[in-house]
This record gives structure tokens, C-alpha cells and sequence, in this order.
């Protein structure tokens, strides 16, 4: 299992552990009925519902290991702290432009916690590594996917 240190921000964490109670609670106990009421139909071999519960459940603890070690090895983002800084760190909140582009906003996070449809990008991410220790007035190139691009950080929140 990945054993490195995940950056999480106080949100994430919650989301995080509150996913991990719902399985807990909600999700273990469901699948679990539905193997017993599987098992009482008789025999298992040939029973489509007590092979998908089997399979359901195996995902299910899957994801509980996988959360419980994620929040074990969580590191807090430090958002207030950042937000002071003049430099992107992890945490803060940093405004960029691409020539011919609007600027846009992002929320530098741990990976676990990206999603850049909803504003927030990863330190690991080509963008979130170029930005990561600029300032503002700073010219970036990124090296994506889809070629070089050449960003100006205006704003560091």
C-alpha cells in the first residue's frame, strides 16, 4: 500500500472521515443483510445476489482499509497559515492567467482532494508543481499532456 504522507485540508479530512463512518455504519451493515438474505435462499453457487453482495462487500472493505490508512498518514494543510504567505504554498488559494485566457482561481491540495473541475489542483499536478514557491507577477511554464503553456500568477490568496 502507498505509504506516503497525504496533505489533506480540514474539509477533506471531514469529507474523509465522514465517507469512512458511512461505510461503517450504513454500507457494512446493508451488505451484510443482503449475504444473509442470500444465504437463506439456499445454495450459493449458482445465486447471482449473494455473488454481487460478495463482490460489493469485498469493494466496500476495500475502501474502508483505504480510507483508514489515507487518515492515518493525513498531514494537515494549513490554510490560514498559507493564506498569509507571499509564495504559493500548499493551501493557498492562487489566481493565474494564460495569455488570451480569463483568469482563473485554484486551491492548491493534497492529490487526494483534486478536482480541477471544481477548482482544486493538486501539488502533484504539472500546474500545481510549476506554481508551487512562485509570487505573484511570476511567469510559469507547465509542461502538460497537450504541450508547454505559459501561465502569469496575478494573485495569491
Amino acid at each position: 500500500m502507498d505509504e506516503r504522507v497525504q496533505y489533506l485540508t480540514d474539509e477533506g479530512r471531514a469529507r474523509l472521515e465522514q465517507e469512512l463512518q458511512h461505510l461503517h455504519t450504513v454500507r457494512r451493515p446493508e451488505i451484510a443483510q443482503r449475504i444473509r438474505e442470500a444465504k437463506r435462499e439456499g445454495d450459493v453457487s449458482d445465486n447471482a445476489g449473494y455473488e454481487d453482495a460478495k463482490h460489493e462487500q469485498s469493494f466496500i472493505e476495500g475502501r474502508i482499509s483505504e480510507l483508514e490508512a489515507l487518515l492515518k498518514r493525513a498531514v494537515r494543510i494549513e490554510g490560514d497559515e498559507a493564506s498569509s504567505l507571499d509564495v504559493v504554498t500548499l493551501g493557498c488559494r492562487v489566481t493565474i492567467c494564460e495569455d488570451g485566457c480569463d483568469p482563473e482561481t485554484y486551491h492548491v491540495v493534497g492529490s487526494v482532494e483534486a478536482d480541477p473541475t471544481a477548482g482544486r489542483i493538486s501539488n502533484e499536478c504539472p500546474l500545481g508543481q510549476a506554481l508551487l514557491g512562485r509570487r505573484p507577477g511570476d511567469e510559469v511554464q507547465v509542461k502538460t499532456p497537450g504541450g508547454r503553456m505559459t501561465v502569469r500568477v496575478l494573485r495569491i490568496q
